[in-house]
């Protein structure tokens, strides 16, 4: 019995030592410049939001914060090298829709799993999304797309940031729903995708208004409804889905950041509280409210209830539009 009391004593001291540990080290963070992967090339969406709240996040936390960009795979790329850093929270990573909730019902196979690799630190904010035609696409709303898609089977093609995005469903679930056929042409990310859709290479798209609208405002494309269940704030010219007798394609994707499994608690507690300040910045808060992003930023915890929802969201989408398992 006097063993077993000491290997006992033994034990809860180590853990008290590995506590302290870990509060002392989360005391200290960051102590270097931190690093966010984000796996699509510059100009999307994704990007676009972890550059505007970089810099705040830069002064909140005291150290530099240094964006990278490691398109490729729909963010398997950036993924695998979030998880090949070190788990102490100075390497982040964008998280969205189609990494986290949409790939794990597409690709089951693929070595990250992001359900259990990859820890939520914060939702930033939801994204919905434009469709976009080019200005020389004869259409100028939904209903005129769909009867143009179904005079011209395959004529029309839909770009998206990679095979699994969420653009890339939200437009199977368009075809499935519309009973129409396109053609669907994968990119690394967001940025190019748009510049081959405003010189007419692809014809459709979906996609975040912070990094498309700027090319409605100059007539270059044309937006034709919000992927939303209602208007959206900033843009209420701009009919919803549920507006033009499409309530089903309420997809709506999101921007977030995670970190990779082991980083202590306290950590991403940090991080998450420096985001939310971030957030909360008038100037910050309006310029994405103004880009049609609804604001979140909350706790890991919350992010994590989430997350269970949105998959099982997206999973019946997925099984819905009739896009198996690979």
């Amino acid at each position: 019995m006097k063993i077993k009391r000491k290997i006992s004593a033994l034990k809860m001291a180590v853990t008290a030592c590995a506590l302290s540990a870990v509060s002392a080290f989360a005391a200290e963070f960051p102590n270097q410049p931190i690093h966010i992967l984000v796996g699509f090339s510059p100009g999307g969406s994704n990007d676009l939001v972890a550059r505007l709240i970089a810099p705040e996040l830069a002064k909140e936390l005291g150290q530099q914060v240094v964006i990278e960009n490691k398109p490729g795979a729909n963010g398997n790329i950036a993924a695998d090298a979030l998880l090949k850093a070190e788990p102490d929270g100075h390497t982040l990573l964008v998280c969205t829709t189609g990494f986290m909730s949409v790939q794990p019902f597409l690709y089951p196979s693929l070595r990250v799993k992001p359900a259990t690799d990859i820890l939520p630190v914060t939702l930033v904010g939801m994204t919905p999304y434009l469709a976009l035609v080019n200005a020389k696409v004869p259409v100028n709303s939904m209903q005129e797309l769909i009867d143009y898609a179904k005079k011209n089977p395959g004529k029309l093609s839909f770009a998206s940031s990679g095979v699994g995005a969420a653009g890339h469903l939200v437009g199977e679930s368009l075809q499935h729903l519309a009973n129409v056929q396109m053609l669907h042409i994968p990119y690394k990310g967001t940025g190019q995708a748009l510049a081959d859709l405003v010189s007419g290479e692809v014809q459709v798209i979906f996609d975040q208004p912070i990094s498309s609208y700027q090319y409605v405002q100059s007539g270059q494309l044309r937006a034709l409804a919000a992927v939303n269940p209602k208007r959206l704030v900033a843009f209420p010219d701009i009919p919803s889905v549920a507006e033009v007798s499409l309530p089903q394609l309420d997809l709506v994707p999101w921007t977030g950041l995670c970190a990779s499994k082991g980083t202590p608690q306290q950590v991403i507690d940090k991080v998450q509280q420096a985001v939310s300040k971030v957030l909360a910045k008038p100037d910050i808060n309006k310029r994405l409210t103004g880009d049609g992003v609804e604001v979140v930023g909350n706790t890991s915890a919350e992010f994590a209830t989430f997350l269970q929802q949105d998959r099982e969201r997206w999973r019946r989408a997925v099984e819905s539009a009739g896009i198996p398992p690979t």
